[in-house]
């Protein structure tokens, strides 16, 4: 009788241990879905950051090129 004592009292706690790590497993699971909504949400930002450096580096290039085309006119007028 006290081996059948012995092996339920384990088989409880082994059942708790269980329980509590399958509550662990889900709080865990919502974290990693919070994580990944977070991540995408980042993601959008740095894909619109990026298109708007693009765009500005674009924009930059433009002006540089005009400002040395009328550089080039300059230098050439007052010559």
């Amino acid at each position: 009788m006290d081996e059948y004592h012995s092996v339920n009292t384990k088989n409880c706690m082994l059942k708790d241990v269980c329980f509590d790590l399958k509550k662990d497993i889900r709080k865990l699971e919502h974290a990693n879905k919070t994580l990944k909504s977070e991540k995408r949400k980042v993601d959008e930002k740095t894909l619109i950051l990026c298109e708007d450096l693009d765009k500005l580096k674009e924009t930059l290039s433009m002006r540089e090129e005009v400002f040395h085309t009328n550089l080039s006119k300059r230098k050439s007028e007052s010559l």
